[in-house]
């Protein structure tokens, strides 16, 4: 039998095998779920100190840098020839679609329709953000659209439900908010502060830690291991007493 039908006959087995634990109530069943999806000859990239939540999807052409997270639910879909970035300590909150437009489309300004994350970039959760430039040191609230073209200047904050439409601008050091977005007010001096937004994008890699150790690729058997170990060792250490 060929590598190809023998991963085929094991990959089946594994997924009969899961779907007769989850029958009988297992913790640990086997899943075809992949947080990481290779597509188009593309494997998403990350560093070891990535989060990519379980049940995110991340495909293809995407680089997570240093202490990025990708939190539960979330999409970040580099499946056409453009790629997604996703820069340092930055964050796509719960259930947030990232992608860009199909191959063969094009941008009116010229440029290449990738999608752009800086660093220190807070996304909120149920946003959805598609071939655009999101600079460096921005809040994003929850559930925003920015749509293809928009670019959002750094230090700046978009409040909740925000919608910048298809090349959109939203200058450097600026609070805007509505539907499609408008001119809020200036930020403040302390609202800013490269501190505050490092801070607050450092919190949330703290979470995205803990979250990431809890889930380790191979499960949690190895705790049973333990105590096995642990039983084992009690009861020689009785023996010989």
């Amino acid at each position: 039998m060929s590598q190809q039908g023998i991963s085929k006959v094991v990959g089946q087995a594994l997924r009969e095998t899961g779907t007769r634990l989850r029958q009988l109530g297992a913790d640990e069943i086997f899943t075809r779920h992949r947080p990481r999806m290779f597509f188009n000859g593309k494997m998403p990239w990350k560093t070891n100190d990535t989060f990519i939540a379980p049940n995110a999807s991340v495909i293809g052409d995407v680089t997570n840098w240093d202490r990025s997270s990708v939190w539960y639910d979330a999409v970040v879909r580099a499946d056409s020839t453009y790629p997604i970035e996703i820069g340092y300590c930055s964050s796509i909150g719960e259930g947030s679609v990232v992608s860009t437009l199909p191959a063969g489309q094009t941008l009116k300004t010229g440029f290449a329709p990738e999608t752009f994350i800086g660093h220190y970039v807070t996304v909120g959760a149920g946003c959805v953000l598609k071939s655009c430039r999101i600079d460096d040191l921005v809040e994003i609230g929850d559930k925003c659209t920015i749509m293809e073209g928009a670019i959002v200047e750094n230090n700046t904050k978009l409040e909740p439900g925000t919608v910048v439409p298809a090349y959109g601008r939203i200058p450097k050091g600026q609070l805007w908010g509505g539907n499609p977005a408008k001119y809020v007010r200036e930020l403040t001096e302390s609202e800013t502060d490269i501190n505050r937004y490092k801070n607050n994008c450092k919190a949330i890699h703290a979470v995205a830690y803990d979250h990431m150790v809890e889930f380790l690729p191979v499960g949690s058997t190895y705790m049973q291991l333990e105590e096995l170990e642990e039983e084992a060792a009690a009861a020689e250490a009785k023996k010989a007493a």
